[in-house]
């Protein structure tokens, strides 16, 4: 018997459909946004057990951006090779494990393993997001539905604020691996049981299949073209001084510099993550267009510097908290990057450019946190105190970042734009 065609009341049923599998993938995402930021939190707990150094400190954190920067590339390939719903599920393992060997760890060899576990686990997570989104959605609609899901994924942010430090103080650094470790088998099965990708229209111009040599040739391409490494210095250096406050140092600051109860610090860095869902789309609104974009990009850049020499300077609880709050509402200029990178290469690029920037994120994420924890220790060791040589270490970081953003070649794209 020939099959019913499909009718118009089909439709709400499928975009149902559409929701629940994006909702699904977004819970992998959400728990790599607290994996990310687990530090600040659960580091007084770990150098109080393994006798870690600032330094080492700021390697386990970093750990997490190295593997998954380096790991990003892979997966898109992956993703392309065998499936968005294949590689997700292959890889999301890994960060259940690392998260378990993280809880388990008996020493801060294993801690690390876990940690590099759990990166490579995470490093599929917001891609398959834009993936989905990408193949499934209508295209004028991309950047919507692409910032709902930053902003959802942003929920994992909140909960290594206080949830995660009340769980903390209850029981131990352990406990939060622990219970990341249990919510990760459940987002697993949620996406396993929930994933399924509608086939794609048949009319659709038929792609080349990429191979993973295909893959890094192109993208090495992309570092022959002059105007790459302003973005990629800029991409290494803007989100990285964000979430080295936010994913390590502000909890020890606080409590180290006004002795902060744990929960005390979790409401702060709470706070910030809830301001920070919001300011990219309050950014995209005031987004200047595409000439003036990289002005934008600089000089904010140098107000971000402000904000961390004000915070190395100026020793006063309530200052600090204002000026971190500010660093939050502040972070959302980040999103301009994303457009300035579309706006950079031709079309047939832009693919291979935002994966470029992503990975150029994640490791500065990576390199900054690592860095920034051996300033500490060295300032330490000078008697110097801690926190303000870290601030400064960024704040001079941006500095950098923002001339070398200035004074490297633009695209020459942006000269023939209209706005």
């Amino acid at each position: 018997m020939p099959e019913t065609p499909p009718t118009t009341p089909q439709r709400p049923a499928l975009q149902r459909q559409l929701w629940t599998m994006l909702i699904a993938l977004l819970t992998g995402f959400a728990l790599s946004q607290a994996f990310r930021t687990i530090t600040a939190i659960l580091a007084q707990g770990l150098q109080q057990d393994f006798g870690i150094s600032a330094s080492s400190l700021g390697a386990f954190a970093g750990l997490f951006g190295l593997s998954f920067g380096v790991a990003q590339l892979l997966m898109g390939i992956g993703m392309d090779l065998y499936g968005l719903r294949r590689t997700v599920l292959c890889a999301f393992p890994f960060a259940t494990l690392g998260a378990i060997v993280s809880a388990a760890a008996p020493s801060y060899g294993w801690l690390m393993l876990g940690q590099l576990m759990i990166g490579v686990g995470c490093s599929p997570a917001f891609l398959a997001c834009t993936v989905f989104i990408a193949r499934h959605f209508p295209p004028e609609r991309f950047a919507f539905f692409s910032g709902v899901s930053l902003g959802a994924g942003g929920l994992g942010l909140l909960f290594t604020g206080s949830p995660l430090a009340w769980v903390v103080e209850i029981g131990s650094w352990r406990s939060g691996f622990w219970l990341l470790s249990a919510l990760c088998a459940l987002s697993w099965l949620l996406i396993f049981c929930k994933v399924h990708e509608p086939a794609l229209p048949s009319t659709a111009a038929p792609v080349q299949q990429e191979t993973w040599r295909s893959a890094f040739v192109r993208m090495a391409e992309l570092l022959t073209l002059p105007h790459t490494w302003g973005i990629v210095v800029l991409g290494m250096s803007c989100y990285a001084a964000f979430l080295s406050m936010r994913g390590l140092w502000v909890g020890p600051l606080l409590m180290e510099r006004y002795a902060f109860s744990l929960v005390q610090s979790g409401h702060v860095a709470f706070v910030m993550s809830l301001i920070s869902l919001f300011t990219p789309a309050l950014f995209g609104r005031l987004d200047p267009g595409t000439l003036p974009r990289r002005q934008w990009l600089s000089n904010l850049s140098l107000c971000m510097a402000a904000l961390f020499a004000l915070l190395a300077l100026w020793h006063n609880a309530t200052a600090n908290v204002v000026t971190i709050i500010a660093m939050a509402t502040l972070s959302g200029y980040g999103l301009l990057q994303y457009a300035d990178v579309r706006a950079s290469y031709p079309s047939h690029m832009t693919g291979r450019a935002l994966s470029l920037f992503t990975m150029a994120m994640f490791l500065g994420v990576a390199l900054m946190q690592w860095f920034t924890g051996i300033v500490a220790a060295w300032a330490e060791s000078q008697g110097w105190e801690t926190y303000s040589a870290v601030s400064l270490t960024i704040a001079l970081w941006l500095i950098l970042a923002s001339t070398a953003y200035r004074l490297l070649p633009a695209s020459p794209l942006l000269q023939t734009a209209k706005i």
